[in-house]
């Protein structure tokens, strides 16, 4: 209940955070907009300074965690789940290419895209420089995370699970407060600037273009596992619609496995398969924040005029499909994760992801519950292959209904 609630005001937090920060660009002195941009700077470094350690200490006990689930139908649910992220970014990718050059024509903000030149300049800034970088990050998170699936390290994975409490309670208590405020330094900056109504407008149409995707994403993975299955695609997803409606008001995947485990099962999943499944699908299939990501980051490429390179892309969506793990459990993480392969793949500055967060977050349900949903879709296939494989070990073996 608290962690809906956190979510809920997050959200409301952010939109009224952006009308304000509209309103007060229109006729705040530019002396008192820049003390706003030297705060947005200030937390702009903090954010800097945290994001590896968000890495390292949510990567790495989650790893460790999955070790004690059997090994075998660990590795397929694990590389269904991040075949299906893949192929939603990838998907995002290729229509975002197909229609957005076309949508938004004649909207780029080219001044955007030196904010030394258009925009507002803080007071002073204070250098926070970080303990690692973020690829160091993620190295080690999957070293330590994968060596203690395979040793009995009891002590040093507990002391991951409470650096893991630690680094949420950052989150919680200093990241998540602040961020109302940076989002509203970065729209009254905007908007001084006379841009942000241009901003704004694209990323309507952009948002629209993400929700049928998210459609087309469930329909798509759906129709696979019903193929495979067996089953009627359709009557599957209407199953797990109560799913679909509880992720959009709780924003939560933790939040919505209870209904999202009741709901595979009455699909035709076997319960242990499904219990086993969902909630570990929870942690790592991100499909609906990938191809949010995906779509709101070409979006901006196209409207600050940045050179898009399919290299840099692809290796952005592998890259961000693995860092999602680390997303589940924290109000706005998937986004907040994906900050640093903003800054250190694609190249946005502070102005840019402060965009990508607002949106985000502003239609953070739809994504989420397009990941709860279309963890039942990989149940299914893991039900069907267990079931044609003799059973899971260490579980009784299932029946498959229908």
């Amino acid at each position: 209940m608290k962690t809906t609630q956190r979510r809920l005001g997050l959200l409301t937090k952010i939109l009224i955070a952006i009308v304000l920060g509209i309103a007060c660009g229109l006729f705040f002195p530019a002396p008192l907009v820049r003390v706003f941009v030297t705060i947005n700077g200030l937390f702009g470094n903090y954010l800097g300074f945290v994001i590896p350690l968000i890495i390292l200490g949510l990567i790495a006990p989650a790893i460790g965690e999955l070790g004690a689930g059997a090994g075998k139908w660990l590795a397929v649910t694990t590389a269904l789940a991040y075949g299906s992220t893949l192929f939603a970014g990838f998907m995002g990718y290729v229509v975002s290419m197909a229609v957005l050059p076309r949508v938004l024509e004649g909207k780029k903000v080219p001044g955007l895209s030196n904010p030394e030149d258009a925009l507002f300049t803080p007071f002073f800034k204070v250098e926070m420089p970080p303990v690692m970088g973020v690829m160091s990050a993620l190295l080690l998170a999957f070293v330590v995370g994968v060596a203690l699936t395979a040793i009995k390290g009891g002590v040093v994975q507990r002391g991951l699970v409470e650096f893991r409490e630690i680094i949420e309670l950052v989150i919680v208590k200093t990241v998540i407060p602040l961020l109302p405020l940076y989002i509203f330094g970065i729209f009254c900056n905007m908007t001084a600037a006379g841009e942000v109504w241009n901003v704004i407008t694209t990323f309507l149409g952009v948002i629209v273009m993400v929700f049928a995707l998210t459609i087309v994403l469930l329909l798509l993975q759906y129709g696979v596992a019903g193929a495979i299955a067996h089953r009627n695609p359709l009557r599957m997803l209407k199953t797990l619609l109560p799913a679909y409606a509880t992720a959009l008001g709780t924003s939560s995947s933790a939040a919505t496995i209870p209904v999202t485990l009741r709901q595979t099962i009455a699909s035709g999943v076997s319960e242990p398969v499904a219990s086993f499944v969902i909630p570990l699908c929870a942690t790592i299939h991100l499909a609906g924040s990938t191809i949010k990501i995906t779509c709101f980051s070409l979006a901006v490429m196209i409207i600050y005029g940045m050179p898009i390179h399919t290299g840099t892309i692809v290796g952005f969506i592998m890259l961000l499909g693995i860092m999602m793990v680390a997303a589940p459990g924290v109000p706005g993480g998937a986004i907040m994760t994906a900050t640093a392969l903003l800054t250190s793949q694609l190249g946005f500055n502070e102005a840019q992801v402060g965009l990508m967060i607002a949106t985000y977050i502003a239609i953070d349900s739809f994504g989420t519950a397009t990941n709860v949903t279309g963890d039942a879709a990989i149940a299914t296939i893991v039900d069907t292959l267990v079931e044609r494989d003799g059973g899971m070990p260490g579980r009784e073996a299932p029946v498959v209904a229908g």
